[in-house]
């Protein structure tokens, strides 16, 4: 099928604005390494993601935030009772032999550790319920945004690279998204709160503990910003990946591997995109690792500090040591919570890279939307009138495919449009489902402009039968069922039965459950089409479309399945965009296209028997194999 052309990213429809890594990020289509563009490199700086945007994803959840906000709370302040406990028993329960006050701290020590625990419990599934739930949303949005977005885009946009957003990035913010909120509001509460005990226990030796934190923050800074960078490189690596995933290991690229003998070419590249990854992932993991290690030792130092401290009365006031113990307790305590808060802080960073990459993709305009209030209309009642008014087409927005078209497509009738190669044969019966948009002009149905139909009775409306027939990768019944959900068993054969294949389906050990196979291959081209067939009549769409249904056949399968699309092309408005003479013998009328214009039209009879575009056409094919007019677009 050649209605989309491949545009390269400068012929790029003006509306689409291009995409860090959609437009770039290695060979379209090629399996060969990813360069990493300056793009990838500076995600954030291109495409800046506000923390208003992030935070609008929690606001659903507002109550569920406040609540785990309540019990980390709670279980921050349960948990610094511990130091106390732990200064009694040393100062006065375990010297003065008051077992019943041991008893008493001993088993509130327990009691205490058994609340907190309980409360990690709760708070960790509801904040993975959560975070689950905004991921949810983030993939949902993103799949339907993307399902929005013309066939241009995917042109020109990698398949990987639109996979390799849509799971892995999203995948690699699902920690930070499920424990970002726990983790601030538990650190900070735990943080805020260890201060305070640390400062009324001994002020002294609270400004010797707390002395470390201004360069923590900073070093901590520096290793998210190294973090971030190395993150987008390792996407970028990551998407590359995805694409030579999807091309060699699909049907059709281990079919081509095999006959062209790149597989072990193919598992080369494979190989050392695998293994930059590791290097990748290695400097990911390590990065700012000596610097964190080196804090880490500081902290670890400053016990032994306190210790050293407390042999000197000037610098503890006569601290017991009950009193000391219980203050190395909580100066551990707040290092873990301020190390974690530094750490969320370096995770964020690197997860805003990710955030920005999908966001990018969520803020593509889609060159067809929808209209803003669809005109009403019922696809049962419509007669199936087409009109072409002054249409206009360019896919860059310059170079014209179609100019001043003015066709009428009576209801009920079949029009087929010929033309040489390049002419815009395929485009013009692109827009009829709008699959483009025109340029210029407009095409009508019973008089109602295709931009002011709903899509979802747009695609009642029309229907189309391509030159490549798609099916997916499940069964019989599946495939066809996406046309009618609600069609009975009969209903199904019924449609086989039109499109000239129910005995076929019958022979099958499993019929209609029967699977497919990875787009389609189970079956020849001519049953895949003739399956495409029965489905797009389960559809009964008032208008067809058929974009060279049958240039791929042979004769005897071409027979077979014109016969089927007779049959689905009876009492419906039919362009047949036609490649071979048999196709348009019995059209209602014939138009010849020439360089976007029409340079002619009439009966097959009519043109055939006269001298121009259409007749000399036909007399050249005819002698080069008596059966087709050669033409693809």
């Amino acid at each position: 099928m050649a209605s989309v052309p491949n545009p390269t990213p400068s012929s790029a429809p003006a509306s689409a604005p291009p995409a860090a890594g959609v437009m770039g990020g290695g060979r379209p289509g090629g399996p060969g390494p990813a360069k990493v563009s300056a793009a990838d490199r500076n995600q954030l700086t291109d495409h800046p993601v506000s923390l208003r945007r992030v935070a609008a994803l929690f606001a659903p959840h507002r109550r569920m935030i406040i609540i785990l906000v309540l019990l980390i709370s709670l279980a921050s302040i349960a948990g610094l009772a511990q130091p106390f406990l732990i200064r009694g028993i040393i100062d006065d329960a375990i010297p003065n032999a008051d077992i019943p006050l041991l008893a008493t701290l001993a088993g509130a020590m327990v009691v205490i550790a058994a609340i907190t625990a309980l409360i990690g419990v709760v708070q960790t599934w509801m904040a993975t319920d959560m975070g689950q739930r905004v991921m949810h949303t983030l993939r949902s949005g993103m799949f339907t945004h993307l399902q929005a977005q013309s066939l241009a885009f995917f042109t020109r946009t990698r398949g990987g690279e639109v996979q390799s957003r849509l799971t892995s990035d999203i995948a690699g913010m699902q920690s930070v998204v499920t424990t970002t909120a726990t983790s601030i509001a538990s650190n900070l509460t735990t943080a805020v709160a260890t201060a305070i005990a640390m400062v009324a226990l001994s002020p002294m030796l609270s400004i010797l503990s707390l002395i470390v934190i201004p360069p923590a923050v900073i070093l901590s800074r520096r290793v998210a910003l190294m973090r971030r960078d190395i993150t987008a490189d390792r996407q970028a690596e990551l998407a590359n990946l995805y694409t030579q995933v999807e091309q060699g290991l699909s049907v059709s690229g281990v079919r081509l591997s095999k006959t062209l003998g790149t597989t072990g070419r193919d598992a080369e590249r494979f190989t050392a995109s695998s293994h930059r990854l590791i290097g990748l992932e290695l400097r990911s993991q390590l990065a700012g690792r000596w610097r964190m290690a080196t804090m880490q030792i500081v902290f670890a130092a400053i016990p032994a500090i306190i210790y050293l401290a407390g042999g000197f009365p000037a610098a503890t006031g006569g601290m017991t040591i009950g009193t000391i113990v219980a203050f190395t307790a909580l100066q551990s305590a707040i290092f873990r919570p301020i190390m974690g808060l530094l750490n969320v802080g370096v995770q964020w960073v690197t997860a805003m890279a990710l955030f920005s990459r999908i966001f990018e993709y969520l803020d593509l305009v889609p060159d067809i939307t929808p209209p803003e209030h669809p005109v009403a209309i019922d696809p049962a009642a419509v007669r199936g009138e087409l009109r072409f008014e002054g249409v206009g087409f360019s896919y860059d927005g310059e170079a014209k495919v179609l100019s001043d078209i003015d066709l009428v497509v009576p209801a009920g009738t079949a029009t087929a449009i010929v033309g040489a190669t390049g002419s815009g044969k395929s485009t013009l019966g692109s827009l009829v489902p709008r699959l483009h948009d025109t340029t210029d002009g407009r095409v009508t149905v019973d008089g109602i402009d295709v931009r002011d139909l709903a899509p979802a009775d747009l695609s009642r409306i029309v229907g189309m039968v391509s030159q490549e027939s798609y099916l997916v990768h499940a069964s019989i019944r599946e495939n066809l069922l996406m046309a009618d959900p609600e069609a009975d068993e009969a209903t199904l054969w019924a449609a086989l039965e039109a499109a000239q294949i129910d005995g076929l389906i019958a022979s099958l050990p499993e019929g209609l459950d029967t699977l497919v196979g990875a787009r389609g291959h189970r079956f020849s081209g001519g049953e895949q089409q003739r399956l495409a067939i029965a489905r797009t009549i389960l559809r009964n769409p008032r208008v067809l479309v058929l974009d060279e249904a049958t240039s791929a056949l042979d004769n005897t399968t071409e027979a077979q399945v014109q016969a089927a699309l007779d049959r689905l092309a009876e009492g419906r408005t039919t362009i047949t965009i036609a490649h071979r003479l048999s196709t348009v013998e019995q059209a209602d009328q014939l138009v010849v296209l020439d360089a976007g214009h029409i340079v002619e039209r009439g009966t097959p009879a009519d043109l055939r028997a006269g001298d121009g575009p259409f007749a000399r056409l036909a007399r050249s094919r005819a002698q080069a194999d008596g059966l087709s007019l050669g033409i693809n677009r």
